[in-house]
């Protein structure tokens, strides 16, 4: 049986990363799908070290996630001023 503290870390990391799903690039992917499965798959473990595993790959997940969101938003950005670099000074 997991211990209290191990089940709210799984509820916090659930919660994330069903946020995060909100805002997924890929509708196709269906994010708060394939979230649940993965969730519902694990629900019966009861090896404190298969749970530590399943929990560092939610984290991985929700890294990953994080790392997509923030290429977008600097693709966006690349996109919107083409010409200008970083490096050439303010007249």
């Amino acid at each position: 049986m997991a211990s209290n503290e191990t089940r709210l870390r799984v509820i916090a990391l659930y919660k994330e990363l069903h946020r995060l799903g909100r805002d997924y690039p890929d509708p196709a992917y269906n994010f708060h799908r394939r979230l649940r499965g993965l969730f519902e798959k694990n629900r019966n473990l009861t090896d404190p070290q298969e749970i530590e595993k399943a929990i560092r790959l939610g984290e991985y997940i929700r890294n990953e996630t994080l790392a997509l969101y923030s290429l977008r938003k600097y693709r966006h950005l690349k996109r919107m001023y083409p010409n200008e670099s970083p490096s050439e000074p303010f007249p």
